[in-house]
This record gives structure tokens, sequence and C-alpha cells, in this order.
């Protein structure tokens, strides 16, 4: 890897909205983008950008899934890996199974070896070897924004919203019946007639939300489009930190009203009772593969602004156990508890039962692999499928039911979660009249 020259610090945003036009142009690309977001001590770099293809691992089917990523893994052990785990995954965990389809045709799971390779820290950037700094810079200047005007797609709730309410209260009698305590329900859109541009999408996505675990993964005719602000699990050495998210809060515009939506969040005892029912399940995840006595909360009910809404997140962290490595501890805490329930396995079951589409991408996992064995990925939430060839792309958003949950405020808190999407694709922040 050179540094080359840094980039003057007023012009890094413009660069890094024509880079993902050039990521948007290359087949097989990846672009993880933290915004600078000052509240993660965490991130190594503030972004990272990877494409072209050493080689690929497309998994079709979750059975095995595992199996195969770590033999992909130790075949290039020295190498950097970019990609995701979708979150039927799980079937290749547990005994369970996914009786719902998806309309994209998204691999169950996706990682490349790329041939270049690009780090940002502040206003330096890396780049692996055979990229000419001063060519570089110039090709990425040439993919300047083109004004062109787009058709206004049209949205398809695959859930309306009288069934939404129901589900809920269904979800609700499992909890009074002791079935469960928690579950993440979700509910998914599509969207048709889509012809604006991926990297015009995501960059107008992106600069709405400045999200800490933002992502552009491109397979071919295929994209995600993730502006994540939540951290499913990141290995440095040996040390595991996982952030989950539970509770939401809108921002305002008004100074006042925006504190009082921050003060209300931090005092709502659902949305605690929520966190840290996600929190104890974190823990005894991440306490599988962790030495004893080292798993430790490092912050609880924590309230982290972002650019739409306020999130309360709690830190949990451990250091991993002799003879264990970075994808065991994957394997013990995946899919992350934010976007499952508790207890999980039966929360898992309930949620193919209720929903009415594979999760597939969503709620999976996107990040990296790097040539020590780290590694970090963020939740799919907040995120795109996208499939340029059919001019068609789906979104999924949800919460947390628990025994005090109100169907209308979960309903509202979905609106809450899709806004910056919704506006992005320039639609109403609604679903169903």
């Amino acid at each position: 890897m050179n540094t080359f020259r840094e980039i003057p610090t007023a012009d890094i945003s413009t660069f890094k909205q024509n880079l993902i036009r050039f990521m948007d142009n290359q087949d097989y690309s990846c672009i993880l983008d933290s915004n600078n977001y000052s509240d993660d001590t965490y991130g190594a770099y503030d972004c990272l950008v990877a494409w072209g293809k050493k080689d690929l691992l497309a998994i079709q089917e979750s059975k095995g899934a595992f199996a195969q990523l770590e033999d992909f893994l130790k075949q290039y052990s020295k190498e950097w890996a970019f990609g995701y785990l979708g979150y039927d995954l799980k079937n290749d965990l547990e005994d369970l199974k996914s009786c719902n389809t998806h309309w994209s045709k998204f691999p169950e799971s996706y990682f490349f070896i790329p041939e270049h390779i690009v780090l940002f820290k502040g206003n330096k950037l890396t780049c692996s070897q055979g990229i000419d700094p001063k060519s570089f810079i110039d090709m990425i200047g040439q993919y300047e924004d083109e004004t062109k005007e787009f058709s206004t797609p049209v949205l398809h709730p695959a859930t309306p919203k009288l069934e939404y309410l129901e589900t809920v209260q269904k979800i609700k009698d499992h909890i009074l019946e002791g079935d469960i305590y928690e579950m993440n329900y979700c509910v998914e859109f599509t969207v048709s007639k889509l012809d604006r541009p991926a990297a015009d999408l995501f960059n107008d996505l992106n600069n709405r939300a400045k999200a800490p675990f933002s992502a552009f993964l491109k397979i071919k005719n295929q994209c995600i489009l993730s502006v994540s602000p939540e951290r499913y699990l990141k290995k440095t050495g040996n040390k595991l930190v996982s952030q989950p998210i539970k509770g939401t809060a809108p921002r305002h515009q008004d100074y006042s009203l925006d504190q009082i939506s921050k003060e209300k969040l931090r005092k709502s005892e659902k949305d605690q009772a929520e966190n840290v029912m996600i929190v104890d399940l974190v823990r005894n995840d991440l306490a599988k593969v962790s030495n004893t006595g080292s798993v430790k909360v490092d912050e609880l009910f924590g309230i982290y602004p972002f650019n739409t809404v306020y999130q309360m997140i709690s830190t949990i962290s451990s250091d991993l156990k002799e003879g264990y490595g970075g994808l065991d501890a994957i394997k013990a805490s995946f899919p992350m508890g934010s976007m499952t329930g508790a207890p999980k396995h039966r929360s898992m079951q309930l949620i193919d039962k209720y929903e009415n589409s594979k999760r597939g991408v969503y709620s999976g996992a996107i990040g990296y692999f790097d040539p020590n064995g780290d590694f970090d990925f963020n939740v799919v939430i907040r995120s795109l499928l996208l499939d340029k060839e059919q001019q068609k792309a789906s979104f999924s958003v949800g919460g947390a039911i628990v025994y005090d949950s109100s169907p209308e405020g979960e309903y509202e808190e979905c609106l809450v979660k899709a806004k910056a999407l919704l506006e992005s694709l320039g639609l109403p922040i609604q679903f169903d009249k």
C-alpha cells in the first residue's frame, strides 16, 4: 500500500461523490463510508473503497454457507475481502428455514477479493500497488454530476397498514402467552419504474443520512445502498465490540422540539426495556466465544444523534477466547439480536411466519475482512436493494415489539426510519392511505 498526497479537505465530499459514480461503472465494487461520524470511537478508517475482482464467492444456498466462507477466507488470508452476510444464513447456524420468497436474486452471501483498494483517513489516502496517484485523482474528477430528470417511481407496500397493525397485536399475544419477550417485526416495500442511477441515488441518500456505517456495494446490475447507523460486530486483535440499537426518536429543525424528542427517548422505559433485552442477548452470544468474565457492557442506553433520528445504542465488548477465530464470533452472534428478538430461535421462527417476504440481504451485515483477520460489519437497515436491469428496488423497516408496544406507535416509528429513503426516492412519507 502506498500513501499519496493529501486531498484538500474542502474537496473530499465532492471527490467521494464522484468516486461513487466511478464505482457505479464497475462490475464489482464496494465503498464503506463513516461520513466522519465523530461519535464512533471504534472505527479504523473514515472510508474504504474497493473495486475489480481477483476472485469472488457467491453463495446461493444458506446450508453450508459458513464452511464455504471459511474456506474462501483461508484461501485469501493475506488479502482484503468485501461483501455481505444475508440474514437467511441463520438456517446454516440453527434448525430453521425460510418459507418466504424475495423478488431479487441477490446471493445468500457474497464476498469478493478486490484488485484495487483505497483507504481514507482524514484527507490522506492510501492506495494499493498499481494506482498512480495523480492519474487516479484526475480520473475520478471526470465523473462529475450530470443533471438529468428522472421519473417518479411507484411504491408498493407488501403489507397494508391494517395487516401491519393486526400482526403487531398477534405478536403481543405471543408475548402475553410467554412465547417470546420481544420480536423484531419488519415490513418490505418495493419500488418500480426506478430509472435514477444508483450512484446519484446513493449520494442523495448518504448526504441526507450521514450515517456512520453507510455502504454502496455493486454486483454487476445489483446494488445495495445502505445508510445504516448500526454496527453489528467489529474485531480488532482479540477484542470484539457490538453496538446494538433499540430505541428511535425523530429529529426536528426546531431546537426545542428536537431536545424534547431526545429527552423523551432517553427516559423511555419502553425503549430501555427493548434495549436491555437485546444487550443481554448479545452478552450471551459473545460469551460463547469469549474469555470468562471479559464480556462487559461499556455503555448502556447511550443517546446518539443522526441527521434524521436519535438512536438509543448500547456497547458490549469482550475478549475472544484462545483457539477461536473471528468467524467463530460471527457464527455465535449471527443474525444480530437487534434484528431478531428474544428468545432468538423462537423469534426467528415467528419472523418467518408473520413477515410477507424473505429478508435476504436486509438485516444481514455488510463489511470487510482485512489481511490481519480483523473485520467490521454493519447491520443492513435503512437500505435499498436495487436491480438496475429491472428498474426495481425494495427496502424494509421495522422495530422491536414488546409487551407495551402500541401498534399505531410502531407504525409511526417505521415512518420515521424510512424518512431519508422516501425523500431520496421523491416519495411522500407514508406507506398506506
